[in-house]
C-alpha cells in the first residue's frame, strides 16, 4: 500500500510518506536481521585440524568429537581436514573453519595471522601439558643426546618449529645433526626410525609412548609444554565460543560415552581444561630463534 502510494506521487515526497516509508524500511531491516540471526543459530560449524595422521585416520579420530559437539550445540558440526600444518593454520586464520584442533605453534600462528582464540586445552593422563620426545630404535647404540652428532634425524612438518626448538633444547644444535628430513605425520616418523631410514626422530609424547617397547626407545623428553588445543576463528562470537568451551569442559572420562569420544582423539587424553593465551608464551620464546617471516 505504501509502495503503491510512493509511486503515485508526482513530485517530492510528503513528510507523512517519508515517515511511513522509513517505518516500512525499518520493519524490513528488522525482519531481515531476525531471519539472519535465526539462520546463523542453526548454521553449520566447520571443524578443522592439523594433519597428525592420514586423513582417514584423522576422520576416524575426530568424528566422535564432532558428533558430540553437534548434539551439545544443537547445530551440525562437520569435519574439514587440512593436508598439512600450514593449511590448517590458514583455515582458522582466514575463517574457513570455525573451530580447529591445533598444535601449540599452529595456534600461535593462527592467533597472529587471524586473531584465533583459544577454547580449551587437552589433558594427557591428568596433566594439562605435553612433551616432545626424541626416539631411537630399541636396539640403537645411541645412548645420549651428544651421540646424535652426525646422525640422520626425522622431523614432522616444516611448520612445526617447536620440534626443532625441542631438539636444540635437548642439547644439540641442528647443524650438528646429519641428514634431516620432514616426513609428515608422527606415525611416519616412528615407522621411519623403526625401519632404520633415520637414526632418530621426534614424536609427541602419546605417539612415543605408543611405540615404546614396540621397536622404539625414548632417548630424551622435553620439559612439560602447553598442549594441543581447540581454537576458534575470529568470527566466532563470544557466546558461541563459551558454549563450545563448556561442551569441552563437560567431557568427563568417568562417563563411558564421553571417554569413548576423548580416547578416539587420543588414547592418552583424559579430557579438556580451560587455558589462556599467556600459557603459550613459553612456546613463543622457544620458537623465536627458528621463527620465519611469514
Amino acid at each position: 500500500m505504501l509502495i503503491a502510494r510512493f509511486f503515485r506521487l508526482p513530485g517530492c515526497l510528503s513528510a507523512r510518506v517519508w515517515v511511513e516509508l522509513s517505518l516500512l524500511t525499518g520493519l524490513f531491516v528488522g525482519l531481515t536481521a531476525m531471519n539472519l540471526a535465526h539462520a546463523m543459530a542453526g548454521a553449520e560449524i566447520r571443524f578443522g585440524s592439523v594433519a597428525m595422521d592420514t586423513p582417514a585416520v584423522m576422520h576416524r579420530r575426530l568424528s566422535p568429537l564432532t558428533d558430540y559437539l553437534t548434539e551439545e550445540l544443537g547445530r551440525p558440526v562437520t569435519l574439514k581436514l587440512s593436508a598439512n600444518m600450514k593449511e590448517a593454520i590458514a583455515e582458522v586464520a582466514e575463517d574457513k573453519v570455525e573451530l580447529a584442533y591445533l598444535t601449540p605453534v599452529a595456534y600461535l600462528r593462527a592467533h597472529a595471522l587471524g586473531n584465533a582464540k583459544l577454547v580449551a586445552k587437552t589433558v594427557t593422563q591428568g596433566k594439562g601439558s605435553f612433551q616432545l620426545m626424541i626416539v631411537v630404535r630399541e636396539d640403537s647404540p645411541i645412548k645420549s643426546i651428544e651421540e646424535l652428532a652426525g646422525k640422520s634425524f626425522a622431523f614432522g612438518d616444516p611448520a612445526a618449529l617447536l620440534q626443532r626448538a625441542a631438539v636444540v633444547g635437548a642439547g644439540i644444535s641442528l647443524d650438528q645433526l646429519g641428514k634431516q628430513a620432514f616426513v609428515g605425520h608422527y606415525d611416519n616418523i616412528a615407522r621411519a626410525v623403526m625401519r632404520g631410514f633415520y637414526d632418530a626422530g621426534i614424536l609427541k609424547d602419546t605417539t612415543a609412548l605408543k611405540w615404546q617397547g614396540k621397536g622404539l626407545r625414548i632417548l630424551h623428553a622435553s620439559p612439560p609444554l602447553p598442549p594441543y588445543n581447540i581454537s576458534a576463528g575470529s568470527r566466532v562470537n563470544q557466546d558461541l565460543r563459551e558454549k563450545v568451551r563448556q561442551a569441552f569442559l563437560r567431557l568427563n572420562a568417568n562417563d563411558p560415552q564421553h571417554r569413548a569420544v576423548i580416547e578416539a582423539l587420543d588414547k592418552n587424553y583424559t579430557g579438556f581444561a580451560a587455558t589462556s593465551d599467556a600459557e603459550y608464551d613459553v612456546v613463543r620464546q622457544l620458537i623465536k630463534p627458528f621463527d620465519e617471516v611469514r
